[in-house]
């Protein structure tokens, strides 16, 4: 049986903690055997995420929270994008334009509402701003969704 694996975390990670938290997603989605990964393929440990599923293949699917979300991504990032979105099995494209806090949050609720369990590359501090990694574990632990925390010890964003 597959297992439906979202996944949530920090973008702008140092190379250094993006390579730990990289051991330690890889660690997860091999413990899950056959796996569909949900992500929304931003920069950081949603891209992480997506190639581990992709290495040990597994299905990829990709929730775009908005039609300009690409836009907004760092531009050397860009051709990664790409090539994940290319390799996604699915695509769900919410309805929004411009990718803004509410989008991200209904992104985030599409991939918990979708998924088994949630894995959140967090650090566990209150968000930064509404529709971030906090607001997005928070919902799928009202909804009962089992939530996994993957963050190094002693690291700091």
């Amino acid at each position: 049986m597959t297992t439906r694996l979202a996944i949530t975390g920090h973008r702008g990670l140092s190379a250094e903690l993006e390579a730990r938290i990289d051991e330690m997603i890889r660690a997860s989605v091999a413990e899950h055997g056959d796996v569909a990964g949900v992500s929304c393929l931003a920069d950081g440990a949603d891209a992480v995420f997506a190639q581990a599923v992709l290495d040990v293949g597994g299905a990829l699917v990709a929730v775009l929270p908005a039609s300009r979300y690409r836009e907004t991504l760092p531009e050397d990032y860009r051709a990664v994008y790409d090539g994940l979105l290319a390799r996604a099995a699915e695509v769900v494209q919410l309805e929004y334009v411009t990718p803004d806090p509410h989008a991200y949050m209904e992104a985030g609720k599409r991939m918990v509402d979708e998924s088994d369990s949630l894995l959140a590359v967090w650090d566990g501090l209150p968000g930064r701003g509404p529709g971030g990694t906090a607001d997005v574990v928070a919902y799928a632990r009202s909804r009962g969704v089992p939530v996994t925390v993957l963050w190094p010890e002693g690291a700091v964003r």
